[in-house]
């Protein structure tokens, strides 16, 4: 009894953080054309799952990561975690859509490229992984493609935001879910921020719940566990924000800095991603003088905006200076009108993923252990030897199911 009086305490105060935190809102009101909404995407769905609309795989190892909500749910963070993980070992290619880029088509960031060119998140990776490839191209199939043209050695493709793009199948496909904003308890778009109904998790082979908080009791780690109601096939693992030195934007030469030596400044918080709530919950407490200046995600910054930051900056007292996201940073550098007191005491801060139970060498081993068994090189090893067991002479058929649920 006392142990389903403490569930039913601790999912009482699940709901209450993402019904009253940030974070979901359910707009009653416009449920009917949720449903409508809804006809599309099952229809969508039924479509693919009925083989009227064509799911491709490859014969290379393909990693799709994404969400089934609008906002930000931690992928960029998330990409750069599975970059760093698999670049000393294999030829990685990192193939997103870039968002709001004005270029169209193919193409392969090289250091030149301007951000314009590719979009911020690309442009943030391929400054922070310059031996990776990072490409960008709307019709994801087509990218791989020229991908794998391009560089008849790579080993591995990560798709950035793609769980919903289904006209690849990936080997393993990455679904991110934020803590705030569970989707066990949102619905779909207009009435809340699903793009697909809550079934569309059991597409996952993996799902993160992510942003979580590093207090995090055992308790709720296994109330949420139950809640996801995942497949036996389907993994779950939590992980937290944890931030990096503080480096100067402008002033290359200054040293870095760190959270802990802000207590006593007026700090200006600037973002323009989908979800900064939890930047701002973590700060609060490290930054008492925190002043949030929120614009949404991908945000162009305007002349109107550079002059409200600019503004909003000369008018806080002293000492006091600027934090900023690292994908914010990509777009603010290429803004022209910040003021020199803005752009002396601007300061970006990096953001990276720590998996939370320890729970960390179990992910790693599960995304090396895909990569390695269905690189190119082991295929090619596999088709060698099966064709020499069958005759030597049957050039036979190249594998086509890469997925991880076979391994």
């Amino acid at each position: 009894m006392f142990n389903g009086y403490c569930s039913t305490v601790i999912v009482q105060r699940l709901l209450f953080n993402v019904m009253e935190g940030d974070f979901i809102k359910i707009n009653k009101w416009l449920l009917p054309l949720s449903w409508i909404y809804g006809l599309g995407v099952k229809l969508r769905n039924t479509l693919f799952e009925t083989g009227v609309l064509k799911s491709r795989s490859f014969d290379i190892p393909v990693i799709a990561v994404g969400n089934i909500t609008v906002g930000g749910t931690g992928k960029t963070p998330h990409v750069e975690y599975l970059v760093n993980l698999l670049k000393e070992t294999f030829r990685v290619a990192v193939l997103s859509r870039g968002y709001k880029r004005k270029s169209k088509g193919f193409l392969i960031a090289t250091k030149q490229t301007a951000m314009q060119e590719i979009g911020d998140e690309p442009y943030q990776m391929k400054r922070k992984f310059p031996e990776a490839t990072i490409a960008v191209d709307k019709d994801r199939c087509h990218g791989i493609d020229r991908l794998t043209e391009e560089d008849v050695c790579l080993d591995v493709v990560l798709l950035d935001d793609a769980f919903q793009h289904r006209y690849v199948k990936p080997g393993i496909n990455i679904l991110l879910v934020d803590y705030h904003r569970l989707i066990i308890y949102d619905t779909l778009l207009p009435a809340g921020r699903l793009r697909e109904p809550l079934t569309g998790k059991n597409r996952a082979d993996i799902v993160i719940v992510t942003k979580c908080p590093k207090d995090l009791k055992p308790m709720e780690y296994r109330v949420i566990t139950k809640a996801m109601n995942l497949y036996p096939y389907q993994d779950l693992f939590f992980t937290t924000l944890d931030y990096g030195e503080l480096r100067p934007l402008y002033a290359e030469n200054e040293p870095a800095t760190t959270l802990s030596q802000l207590s006593h400044h007026s700090v200006l918080l600037i973002t323009g991603i989908g979800s900064p709530k939890q930047l701002e919950h973590d700060l609060s407490p490290l930054i008492p003088h925190l002043t949030p200046l929120s614009f949404s995600d991908h945000h162009q910054f305007k002349r109107k905006d550079i002059e409200l930051i600019n503004e909003t900056f000369h008018k806080m007292p002293a000492p006091k200076c600027i934090i900023t996201t690292e994908k914010d940073a990509t777009r603010l550098e290429s803004t022209e009108g910040l003021s020199d007191e803005v752009k002396a005491n601007l300061y970006v801060l990096p953001v990276r993923i720590t998996f939370m139970q320890e729970q960390e060498e179990v992910f790693n081993q599960k995304i090396i252990g895909y990569v390695r068994k269905n690189s190119r090189n082991s295929i090619l090893v596999k088709r060698k030897d099966d064709n020499e067991s069958e005759n030597g002479n049957h050039s036979g058929d190249w594998p086509r199911t890469i997925s991880f649920r076979n391994n």
